[in-house]
């Protein structure tokens, strides 16, 4: 199922907003040590993430979006040509590359969170997109991290779940 994660974004917003959450537009929190991720691959419904919440008395969600920036795959570019990467795997890459950067500016990851009793709860939902794109880079081990510090450029690119 190919998800417009715009879109998601805002029906997550109302739907927290119209089920008494404070909504709190931070950053990702997925670094916390003490942090427990929601098996979205199993269940990708964010309402039950959701209702967990709600059913422990919480009132405070932080929802973390992330767009992505397409001058990561300009760089990637620009690093492969120095690369050891054959000719004709480099077109092809390129190709791919070039072809992905039509999503700039478009949410490539959402994050929810909340605390319970210490514990962080994470719901991170990603676009296929996205997924292909860290594939691809890891694959060819640019030396650009997509899970670079956000403090540093928050629109680079984002994060890529661990699940």
């Amino acid at each position: 199922m190919k998800l417009n994660l715009d879109t998601v974004r805002t029906e997550i917003d109302e739907y927290l907003k119209s089920s008494g959450f404070v909504v709190f537009y931070g950053f990702a929190r997925s670094d916390d040590t003490k942090a427990v991720d929601w098996d979205t691959e199993s269940h990708p419904d964010y309402k039950k993430f959701l209702n967990c919440a709600k059913q422990l008395d919480v009132k405070l969600v932080v929802l973390h979006q992330r767009s992505f920036d397409a001058s990561v795959i300009d760089r990637a570019i620009e690093e492969m040509e120095g690369s050891e990467v054959d000719f004709d795997e480099r077109r092809t890459l390129e190709a791919r590359l070039r072809e992905l950067s039509k999503y700039d500016g478009f949410t490539c990851a959402l994050e929810l969170s909340f605390d319970y009793q210490d514990t962080l709860y994470l719901f991170e939902m990603h676009a296929d997109w996205y997924a292909e794109l860290s594939d691809l880079m890891s694959q060819f081990d640019f030396g650009m991290d997509l899970d670079d510090d956000e403090e540093e450029d928050e629109s680079f690119g984002g994060y890529y779940s661990k699940n």
